[in-house]
């Protein structure tokens, strides 16, 4: 078991967050930085991936001011996504030359992490059909995923719906898809699920799969931390 490690963030904003994989990957290609789960939630935004474009967000910017959301263009892969309250957000940060993974091999394993961790909670789950990413149940999306990659070492990550206000998602055409319906682990299972509980279970599955030892560290030892505050 390789050792790596994961971290509870809280509540953070996305330019905040966004920083910190920044500065985590640059120490990483460094070589001083150790494989890192970052596990969090997001305020209210809307995140653009580098295949978005400004129709895909379809409130104007009144409506999205009386639902304190913002609008935020990303370097990760991928078209808009919804980011907030209620949702696990997850950022591995990890060399996968280190771990001898190619980015296929990645994105299965995670979505394989997260299809266990919802098996756990009673509700079958799947990968996306061929050109659909992410995890979905009952013809929905439950989990969205968009990395980066930056040489060997990658970021961003994944969002797992779980008492997510899903009325955000009409905001934007989601993934580009718009024939494409959002769902949550309390409208599939009627389950209200703690976003930090959720974490600490979710990370269990996600050692499993990437055959990781994790040590659970406070954000005050991470890198670049005074972006947090």
């Amino acid at each position: 078991m390789k050792p790596a490690r994961a971290s509870w963030l809280g509540r953070t904003g996305y330019r905040q967050a966004w920083d910190l994989q920044a500065e985590m990957v640059s120490a990483m290609r460094e070589g001083d930085e150790p494989d890192t789960l970052l596990l969090l939630e997001h305020p209210h935004v809307f995140t653009m991936g580098k295949a978005a474009s400004a129709d895909h967000v379809l409130w104007d910017e009144r409506e999205r001011e009386l639902r304190e959301v913002e609008v935020i263009w990303s370097d990760r892969g991928g078209e808009a996504t919804y980011h907030g309250p209620g949702q696990l957000v997850g950022y591995p940060i990890l060399d996968l030359a280190r771990l001898g993974l190619t980015i296929p091999a990645y994105i299965e394993m995670l979505e394989r992490s997260l299809i266990e961790y919802l098996r756990e909670l009673g509700i079958p789950s799947q990968p996306g059909e061929t050109g659909l990413t992410g995890v979905w149940s009952e013809g929905k999306k439950v989990a969205a995923i968009g990395i980066k990659l930056n040489r060997s070492v990658v970021s961003h990550g994944f969002a797992l719906n779980l008492t997510t206000d899903l009325a955000y998602f009409d905001g934007i055409i989601p993934c580009g898809h718009a024939d494409k319906q959002a769902t949550s682990v309390l409208a599939l299972s009627g389950r209200i699920v703690d976003t930090r509980a959720a974490a600490a279970a979710y990370a269990r599955h996600f050692a499993r799969v990437f055959e990781v030892e994790l040590e659970w560290v406070a954000p005050e030892r991470l890198q670049a931390v005074e972006r947090l505050g």
